[in-house]
């Protein structure tokens, strides 16, 4: 990937059950291009990922969500797993983090189910995404035109809709968070 990234630093908001591969494999790109990435999350202490049908490994929350600074971040990752953004659209604070970038116009990559906070964050009305297939209803009755490819870009927001799709979902993440904010 040839996008440097040297100096950004890239939010990654996650909960208990997140997708795994759609957190090691997004932020190994990040970190080969530069960019220095932190872990926000909720919960406290370490935030347990899921691995396609059981538990997976635990990772260390650099930052609670609501000690996060959204100015100290240009860009932000938001994996899937079902339960992750179900949890995540439930917090306040979450979903306020998710709005001030989606309202800056700071870029943001979110696969999966990940567009579930996207919606509760009201960053999706007027937008192309895609997603895992069963959000299609709740993005359409957000306001956003779903179509199913494996990478959309939307004026910095990235979306893709499943583990599978996670090498065209890295190269447009890279390539939109080198570019930086994007106006609406």
């Amino acid at each position: 990937m040839a996008q440097d990234l040297n100096g950004k630093r890239v939010a990654i908001l996650v909960s208990e059950g997140f997708e795994q591969v759609e957190l090691t494999e997004p932020r190994k790109a990040l970190e080969e291009a530069g960019a220095k990435s932190e872990i926000i999350s909720p919960e406290d202490g370490q935030v347990r990922a899921w691995n396609h049908t059981e538990w997976g490994d635990s990772f260390p929350v650099d930052v609670r969500v609501g000690n996060a600074n959204p100015d100290q971040y240009d860009a932000l990752l938001l994996p899937g797993g079902v339960m992750n953004p179900d949890h995540l659209r439930m917090n306040r604070e979450a979903v306020e983090f998710v709005k001030h970038f989606s309202d800056s116009g700071k870029p943001i990559a979110s696969i999966c189910h990940g567009p579930w906070t996207l919606i509760e964050a009201g960053a999706v009305d007027g937008r192309t995404v895609t997603s895992y297939p069963s959000l299609k209803t709740d993005l359409k009755n957000a306001g956003a035109e779903w179509v199913d490819r494996e990478v959309v870009v939307d004026q910095g927001l990235v979306t893709s809709r499943n583990p599978d799709d996670i090498p065209a979902f890295n190269r447009k993440m890279i390539e939109e968070f080198a570019e930086g904010r994007h106006d609406r």
